[in-house]
């Protein structure tokens, strides 16, 4: 294979894992650990993720539970989720946290949906971008006689090839997602 299309496969496929990273913090009403991904606590003079200092699990679809390492950090964690203002509010039983996930209204919902919507679409713009780098790279190839022109039309046609199945897979995700946030 290529080294134009080994590097445009890999780079799209980063952005496939940008958009699922994107979307695992939107919230579609159900409990998941990665709701808390994004919040970080003070531990011994250091900015540390939550899932460094306490177990996180989900009790049922609509309950966090954090149990962490240490007692002490059970007040500063459950001021840290409530600084981050992502709409959760802990209870605490004095060595536990346990975090209730409310259901989002349908007006919620539907603003959550455009948003998932806008990160497809700066998904499907950066692989675009890739493909039109990498038919750049190999334009300039045939340019410089490294390639023959039908084996540059070969490869660009594999690029295409590859932004096609990347796309349908962006859009496999959306519809996935846009489901489980739909989904009462």
């Amino acid at each position: 294979m290529n080294p134009v299309l080994k590097d445009a496969k890999a780079r799209m496929d980063k952005s496939l894992e940008a958009l699922r990273s994107e979307l695992s913090k939107v919230r579609s009403g159900k409990a998941t650990t990665a709701l808390l991904d994004g919040i970080k606590v003070e531990y011994y003079g250091n900015m540390v993720p939550l899932n460094q200092v306490s177990n996180i699990s989900v009790l049922d679809a609509h309950t966090l539970s954090l149990t962490p390492w240490e007692k002490p950090m059970v007040a500063v964690i459950d001021k840290a989720i409530l600084e981050a203002n992502i709409g959760l509010n802990p209870i605490s039983d004095g060595t536990n946290l346990k975090i209730p996930v409310p259901p989002t209204t349908e007006e919620r919902r539907k603003e959550l949906v455009k948003l998932v919507k806008k990160f497809g679409e700066d998904a499907k713009v950066a692989v675009r971008n890739i493909r039109r780098d990498a038919n750049d790279h190999l334009k300039k190839e045939e340019k410089d006689k490294k390639l023959s022109e039908d084996l540059m039309h070969d490869a660009e046609a594999e690029v295409q090839k590859l932004t096609d199945e990347h796309i349908k897979l962006i859009d496999d995700i959306l519809k996935h997602k846009e489901a489980e946030i739909m989904e009462v």
